[in-house]
């Protein structure tokens, strides 16, 4: 059956390196350091089983986990996700960056002949037994390495993918897909937003690192811009509503926006001219990305409406939180803003948020993962078989 997560009660700074032995903490929020700027900003509660699991306050106590592949293609954004599941369920984890090569990225996740073809010779030597006891993969691309793990340690390497595979979710453990890309099955769980390191703690470490951001005169509105993607055009129809958006509720206060990779140039030019008279900070991709101090300070959050990341983290804030758009959004991310209204986390200017907690699902998820992975560990924790080799695929 489908799991679905309700909220808790009371998203770049670092280069993209490619990596084959880099070991992320295992602390709160382990992979996101509470005292630095967090290496993936973009991607950028209660769990409800058929509605009546709830949760406890207490962290759960992790499996008997000993390794765990954090597998990336390399996209920050999915990376950010992976990385946030495997901190919140308290492993230590081995982040592979292992972009496919062609024709295998074209068909990913699904499998065509010479598999072992599929990474170059540095990453085959890397993706090679012993295998890990956990491999979490986000993306597609991803998602074709966790499927042949399952394979390749005969099942004793729980393989969890985030975000829907748009295929079959049997062939892996667990798959983690928001509720709006409308996936069921019995090893699916439906978080409303995305997944990510956001909560109380890392709000704080945010307001710690860019402490100057605390003489701008209030309101603080944070702006976060994403990029286009199909059905939403970032043109001058939506640079105005944004605009208006933001005037709207700023009211004699400050404005602290960050563009993404993604944003266009000129995008991001003609909004930091139009807000040239309000006090604040427009990040130029000069120095550390002011991301998580932009949370962690914010008093409301604007954010374009292309990106699921940057909503669900705002979302995550406590923060009233505020998007724009010019025109009918695409059925998908229509059915996400829909979802994040119905909760009241997302509001229109002019509105009250009421109270309502912040959409911190992460947890919950990794509670429910860990349920399920101490139930399906038989062998004796660190003896998963080395299995066939790569070469074999």
């Amino acid at each position: 059956m489908t799991l679905a997560v309700k909220a808790d009660d009371p998203a770049q700074s670092g280069s993209q390196q490619q990596t084959h032995g880099d070991f992320r903490g295992t602390g709160h929020g382990g992979g996101f350091p509470r005292r630095e700027h967090p290496r993936s900003v973009y991607p950028p509660d209660d769990l409800a089983h058929n509605g009546a699991v709830t949760r406890t306050a207490a962290t759960p106590t992790p499996p008997s986990l000993h390794t765990a592949w954090v597998i990336s293609d390399g996209a920050a954004g999915n990376e950010r996700q992976a990385l946030a599941l495997a901190a919140a369920l308290e492993v230590p984890a081995r982040v592979l960056t292992l972009p496919l090569r062609a024709p295998w990225a074209w068909f990913a996740p699904r499998p065509i002949p010479g598999g072992r073809l599929a990474l170059n010779a540095r990453d085959r030597a890397a993706f090679e037994a012993p295998w890990p006891d956990l491999a979490i993969g986000c993306g597609r691309s991803a998602g074709l390495l966790t499927r042949m793990l399952r394979r390749l340690s005969d099942g004793a390497c729980y393989s969890v993918q985030i975000l829907d595979p748009r295929i079959d979710p049997r062939h892996w453990d667990a798959v983690i897909a928001p509720s709006h890309d409308g996936l069921a099955g019995p090893n699916v769980l439906t978080p409303l937003g995305s997944l990510n390191p956001v909560d109380d703690i890392w709000l704080a470490s945010g307001r710690e690192a860019f402490p100057s951001f605390a003489a701008l005169p209030r309101p603080r509105v944070a702006l976060l811009l994403g990029g286009p993607r199909r059905g939403i055009e970032f043109d001058a129809a939506l640079a105005a509503r944004l605009l208006a958006t933001v005037r709207g509720i700023v009211a004699g206060g400050s404005v602290l926006a960050t563009p993404s990779r993604r944003t266009p140039a000129a995008f991001s030019a003609q909004l930091r001219t139009a807000l040239a008279d309000l006090p604040g900070t427009f990040w130029n991709a000069e120095g550390p990305n002011p991301y998580p101090g932009l949370l962690g300070w914010a008093d409301a959050i604007v954010v374009t409406p292309d990106s699921v990341n940057m909503l669900s983290e705002a979302c995550a804030t406590g923060t009233p939180v505020y998007t724009a758009a010019a025109a009918p959004l695409p059925e998908k991310i229509a059915r996400f803003h829909a979802g994040l209204r119905a909760r009241g986390l997302l509001i229109d200017p002019g509105a009250t948020r009421g109270d309502v907690p912040p959409l911190r699902e992460t947890r919950a998820i990794a509670e429910e993962l860990s349920k399920r992975i101490r139930a399906r560990r038989s062998p004796p924790p660190g003896t998963a078989p080395t299995g066939p080799s790569l070469e074999n695929v």
